[in-house]
């Protein structure tokens, strides 16, 4: 080995370990009798099929655990780190032919620089260059995340923008590194060193076939599989294959679907049937249920009115509620049929979703598929025993659930209610409206007046409990007897003057003095304190007539009773000039409506 050539080599002492190696690296070429002109001349000749930046091919004269040495048949040996190699470096064997970029013939030292790298980066260049030209496809790694899209090794690294990763935006691209896919190559720039993939071009591609295919197997009533592509509040769409079907929520179930995500999720796999396709405008719609029978059909033969049924609360309206019997059939109990109450306003007071009740089928309508239930059938009416439960006469306790104007309602038990009428509330009280002595959720006892079983109807009363003070009456103030009283109310016709407690009777106008009176107002007044005497007692329409003129002037019973009838002839008379006797019976007719 000449010194020169020694020179221009990259090689270090210790990498020519062998002088064998380092002789068979130089060639056969028998230098040492060459001139310099002559050595030169055979370079020249050497190096005239290279140009730098060529891609050339050299057998490897050596190999260290660092580098591997080129012959490459030109004046020197090329160096290259063996790490340029990869995984290819460790089956490197010496007299293995490679490839490299020729960088430089020589460097400022005289070094031939050649580069593994560069040429890998130049043949891939060219093979992309030419899945480009033909439209092919290449497989690369999505290597990371980028701005506006993802990073994929192709042998080179290329951009993989957002918009061409997939048919739909993909939220999480992280979830797509260390992927491996198939790409086009829609844009590249080897001056840029720039390559541009598109995964959406394959995907459409791919889409488009299987849509052909998917078109020529579609029909109606066919069975196909797809996959659950979006879900909207109406139905689902299913991805048969390149193209859409929707499945409308009225078609997924026999049963109640409340919303489209309670059946399916996306990504779902699902077997449906082709119910309608139009190959005009390629929309298909598909239904789940109609692969599975009609419950409906034999729902008659299931549930038989007066068949004892359960089910569950699935939905709750202002009239009912819906009880699921089975998948795709539902009953309707109307509110009126939950309980033997009547006073129930809304469903939910009795029934919650998700209750699992008992009803009773009252009616069946196949063809309207409609099932009327009743709940308060399981229990007995008890209406049907209210003549042994409160016979009439009995003493009961409820509590008060609602005033009216004519009375209370008392609710002895759930779904038995009776009436107080006013007019049974008191004895002696003139009660204009319940709240004067009642009042709602009050406990009362009272007693049973009379049973309507066929009207659901029930009298009570309140003052039978205790005895009539007018039942003693005539015994107690018999016609002339002399009665101490208050008077409580003064009208046109006369005074009311209280003798006992709820008992009042009518001092007529007539009767207030010996004197002739015009007006009552003049001769008493409220609260006055007075004495007069019995002179009539009507005990069955609860009446009393009082009078003053008659204790002042000491009348004896006949007498009383002669003073009466002749006052009462008077009246029937219609004597028009005696304006007493017409004031006298109009006011005894008028004071006794009141007192009625």
């Amino acid at each position: 080995m000449t010194a020169k050539a020694k020179s221009h080599s990259r090689i270090n002492a210790d990498d020519y370990a062998d002088a064998a190696v380092a002789d068979a690296a130089l060639g056969s070429a028998d230098t040492d009798r060459m001139t310099e002109e002559e050595f030169n001349a055979l370079l020249e000749s050497t190096m005239g099929s290279y140009k730098e930046g060529e891609v050339v091919h050299g057998v490897i004269i050596n190999k260290t655990d660092s580098f591997v040495v080129i012959d490459a048949g030109l004046k020197s040996e090329g160096v290259i780190p063996l790490h340029e190699f990869g995984a290819q470096a460790a089956s490197l064997k010496l007299g293995d032919t490679v490839e490299a970029l020729l960088e430089s013939v020589e460097d400022h030292e005289g070094r031939l620089i050649l580069s593994k790298d560069k040429a890998n980066k130049i043949r891939v260049w060219d093979e992309m260059a030419k899945v480009y030209d033909a439209d092919g496809v290449v497989e690369g790694i999505v290597t990371s995340k980028i701005k506006g899209g993802l990073t994929v090794d192709i042998g080179l690294k290329a951009f993989l923008p957002g918009s061409q990763i997939d048919l739909r935006p993909i939220k999480n691209l992280d979830r797509l590194i260390g992927e491996k896919y198939k790409f086009k190559i829609i844009k590249m720039n080897k001056k840029r060193g720039n390559i541009v993939l598109s995964r959406r071009v394959m995907l459409e591609e791919e889409r488009k076939i299987s849509k052909e295919a998917a078109l020529g197997q579609l029909e109606e009533g066919k069975v196909v599989e797809g996959i659950v592509k979006n879900i909207t509040d109406y139905g689902a769409f299913i991805d048969l294959g390149g193209i859409d079907g929707l499945l409308h929520i009225t078609d997924m179930s026999w049963g109640r679907v409340n919303h489209p995500s309670e059946v399916f999720s996306i990504g779902d796999s699902v077997k449906v049937m082709v119910l309608k396709f139009d190959k005009t405008t390629e929309r298909v719609s598909l239904g789940l249920k109609q692969m599975t029978a009609d419950p409906w059909m034999k729902a008659e033969d299931k549930y038989k009115p007066t068949s004892r049924v359960s089910g569950r609360v699935v939905s709750i309206a202002d009239y009912g509620a819906f009880i699921e019997l089975e998948e795709g059939i539902e009953g309707l109990v109307h509110i009126s049929e939950m309980t033997w109450n009547k006073h129930i306003r809304h469903p939910a007071k009795v029934v919650n979703i998700g209750d699992q009740v008992e009803a009773v089928v009252l009616s069946i309508d196949r063809e309207k598929k409609r099932i009327s239930l009743g709940m308060k059938q399981i229990e007995a009416n008890p209406w049907d025993t209210i003549d042994e439960k409160y016979p009439v006469g009995s003493s009961v306790e409820g509590r008060i659930r609602n005033l009216a104007d004519f009375g209370a309602f008392v609710e002895l038990e759930e779904g038995v209610d009776g009436l107080i009428h006013i007019s049974d509330m008191s004895w002696t009280q003139k009660i204009k409206h319940p709240s004067e002595i009642l009042k709602k959720r009050d406990k009362v006892r009272c007693m049973v007046l009379s049973v309507d079983r066929e009207n659901e109807r029930l009298s009570l009363g309140l003052k039978q409990l205790e005895q009539d003070p007018w039942g003693s009456v005539e015994g107690k103030f018999p016609v002339g007897a002399e009665v101490k009283g208050v008077i409580t109310k003064v009208t046109n016709f006369g005074a009311f003057a209280e003798i006992e407690s709820g008992i009042e009777g009518l001092i007529h106008v007539s009767q207030l003095s010996t004197n002739r009176v015009a007006n009552p107002r003049k001769a008493v007044k409220v609260g006055q304190d007075v004495t007069a005497k019995v002179i009539k007692v009507d005990a069955p329409n609860r009446k009393i007539g009082l009078s003053i003129k008659a204790f002042l002037e000491g009348l004896s019973p006949e007498e009383v009773e002669r003073e009466l009838k002749a006052m009462e002839e008077a009246a029937a008379g219609g004597d028009a000039d005696d304006q007493n006797v017409d004031d006298s019976a109009d006011g005894m007719e008028e004071g006794e409506g009141q007192q009625a």
